[in-house]
């Protein structure tokens, strides 16, 4: 009877000693042609500059030659594999990878929505690796004028824009799947980003609703089991009294902290959920980000990875 207790001892130890091996990276954006910045947190709630908050690398590539919205996901392999919105209007993104985030290869562009002549953009792309058909899914906002079976009413923004998120998959960066609508709600959908959560396995999408009649301008969450295909039916907003975009979700243990750039007031926020992101609780006032900081992404990583930045960059 004494021999139970004592597994589950070990069985908290081990836990806790992943835990400890874990750090957590920022990928950002500063200055539209500054190019890619890194921060660090042990917590997920304060942050620290890497590099002096310095640009690691300068965008190259793209009609605008901008790197915005730095998306970085690591594969299988332990290769960290970025994209990012290379030109604000272009049907292309940029792809760059590494082994350690700081030797980056030749940057390249992804041509995504080439095959569309209509396409006015391709925003804010975003990288996950599912590991249940074992490619990395890019998904992307786009807008094509009158294309057929999307809302249009009530669905435009300042620009005339009707964004909704188109994805492509690849298993080497290399060859691609055939671009498809992928998310096609009744709003215009910008911004989406994906996060397994470790307590169920499902798969947590929070993305922008861009309405501007009605006036939206916030951040939702919905639901899948597989990333074939996720419900267009999302939550109310998970963030108050303020227009919020960019978001970044963000395991930290059973904690989903959903990070979210408040571009009105040139800040950020953050939300937390304790229950998988079905209810939320303000967190900002205990965020600590690097001055400057805009649209990217936060992701889990080795402590090991985080020790060696420091090490090179600072």
């Amino acid at each position: 009877m004494k021999r139970i207790p004592f597994l589950l001892l070990l069985l908290f130890c081990a836990i806790f000693a992943h835990a400890q091996q874990k750090a957590y990276l920022f990928s950002y954006f500063v200055g539209e042609k500054d190019g890619l910045h890194l921060a660090y947190s042990y917590d997920g709630l304060k942050w620290t500059a890497l590099a002096g908050n310095k640009s690691i690398m300068k965008p190259v590539i793209g009609k605008d030659k901008l790197m915005r919205d730095p998306s970085i996901c690591q594969g299988p392999d332990g290769t960290f594999h970025m994209v990012w919105t290379s030109s604000w209007k272009d049907r292309i993104i940029g792809y760059a990878s590494s082994k350690d985030l700081i030797h980056w290869s030749e940057q390249d562009s992804i041509p995504v929505m080439m095959h569309e002549p209509k396409a006015k953009n391709c925003w804010a792309p975003e990288l996950f690796y599912d590991e249940a058909s074992k490619r990395f899914y890019i998904f992307w906002a786009t807008t094509i004028p009158d294309a057929k079976g999307i809302k249009t009413e009530g669905c435009l923004s300042e620009s005339g824009d009707n964004h909704r998120i188109y994805c492509t998959t690849t298993k080497d960066f290399k060859k691609f799947s055939k671009t498809k609508l992928w998310f096609n709600p009744d709003f215009n959908a910008i911004d989406a980003a994906v996060v397994k959560s470790p307590i169920n396995g499902e798969l947590i999408m929070a993305v922008k609703n861009e309405n501007l009649k009605p006036y939206e301008k916030n951040i939702r969450v919905t639901r899948s089991r597989t990333m074939k295909k996720f419900p267009i039916e999302v939550s109310e907003r998970i963030h108050q009294g303020t227009r919020g975009e960019g978001p970044a979700p963000l395991f930290v243990g059973n904690t989903l902290y959903v990070y979210y750039d408040i571009y009105g007031m040139h800040k950020y926020g953050v939300v937390a959920s304790y229950d998988n992101g079905y209810t939320w609780t303000d967190k900002t006032a205990e965020l600590s980000l690097p001055q400057g900081i805009r649209h990217g992404t936060a992701f889990e990583v080795d402590k090991a990875v985080v020790e060696n930045l420091i090490k090179e960059l600072e």
